[in-house]
């Protein structure tokens, strides 16, 4: 800094007010401040940094998601990084691939670099975990599943209700024989939808079919479900991968204009496919911004108790969950 400070002409205090980002310098001297820096490839030191400025604050946070390449993933990150970017911070980024031990060493290399929160999309059984890797001022919310162990903001999608409704439109359009394909039934997630299935199938007063063994594949799953002796005239993915998986093995065996199928989360092309699926969409950039707001209230001081966010979701009829029963094949 000393550098710029003397082949910009200026003084150390106005070169550290322009590197820290304070509007209140005047605009040629900043201007002198960028070209010395740009001419001499300064780059300031995040750890010096952060042991000079009074609230210790690194100006990153950490953002641990299921799989950053899935879709829904993706959208909840870049919701995250766009919020963040307009407070000047930076979000470092990991995929837990529903490993708890993946989960603890990523949240615990965030927090040995000084993270200033962390948002998670727990995966491990018990988050108390946390206590111990984090400092207690550090802040954490929880987006997409719920956590056990450790109290903080969560938010969430209505998988519940979502799914219910997504049931009763399909026994609205003349099924009886619903079949349901989740993930492993730890995930919090899928629990809440097998419970949201269950309430429309026992209000309807039809027996559930929960075929899908946990680590299962679903392209194996579907073949074995439709040749059961009275086999599903329609099923309910409740995970767009799943949903995806679903859709490949009804065409492999011809059935994808007889067996109606709605799936929960909507992804790319979903919508040209033949028929065009019917999903229960999550608004993953609204649960993204919604985390992010909940993570920088409480960096700035918010100390009220933890709180569920709710974030709607939405049936969008498209016509694979419109096919009406067709009977036996």
């Amino acid at each position: 800094m000393n550098d710029v400070a003397r082949s910009a002409g200026v003084s150390l205090k106005t070169v550290s007010r322009v590197v820290n980002g304070e509007s209140t310098v005047d605009p040629a001297l900043a201007a002198r401040v960028r070209a010395a820096v740009a001419m001499l490839g300064y780059r300031p030191n995040l750890g010096a940094t952060m042991l000079r400025r009074n609230d210790r604050r690194t100006r990153t946070i950490g953002l641990l998601l299921e799989d950053v390449s899935n879709p829904f993933s993706a959208a909840v990150h870049r919701a995250v990084e766009d919020e963040a970017r307009a407070r000047g911070v930076h979000v470092l980024t990991g995929s837990l691939d529903d490993d708890p031990v993946r989960e603890r060493d990523l949240a615990g290399a965030f927090a040995r670099r000084h993270a200033d929160g962390l948002i998670v999309a727990p995966t491990a059984p018990d988050q108390g975990y946390l206590a111990r890797e984090l400092q207690p001022d550090i802040p954490v919310v929880f987006v997409d599943r719920p956590a056990a162990g450790y109290r903080g903001d969560t938010v969430l999608a209505t998988n519940r209700s979502g799914t219910a409704q997504a049931v009763r439109h399909l026994i609205a359009h003349g099924h009886r024989r619903i079949a349901f394909l989740a993930d492993a039934p730890r995930i919090a997630t899928s629990r809440s939808r097998r419970l949201g299935y269950r309430d429309a199938m026992r209000d309807a007063g039809l027996p559930v079919c929960e075929a899908v063994e946990p680590g299962r594949g679903v392209q194996a799953a579907t073949p074995a479900l439709l040749t059961l002796e009275d086999p599903p005239t329609a099923l309910f993915t409740a995970q767009n991968l799943i949903t995806i998986g679903a859709v490949r093995a009804l065409r492999r065996l011809g059935l994808h204009r007889r067996v109606a199928l709605v799936g929960f989360d909507d992804f790319p092309l979903a919508d040209l496919l033949d028929p065009p699926v019917t999903v229960v969409a999550q608004d993953p950039a609204a649960m993204g911004r919604a985390a992010a707001r909940a993570l920088f209230e409480r960096i700035d001081g918010h100390t009220a108790e933890p709180r569920e966010i709710s974030i709607p979701t939405m049936l969008i009829p498209r016509g694979s969950g419109e096919l009406r029963p067709t009977g036996s094949w």
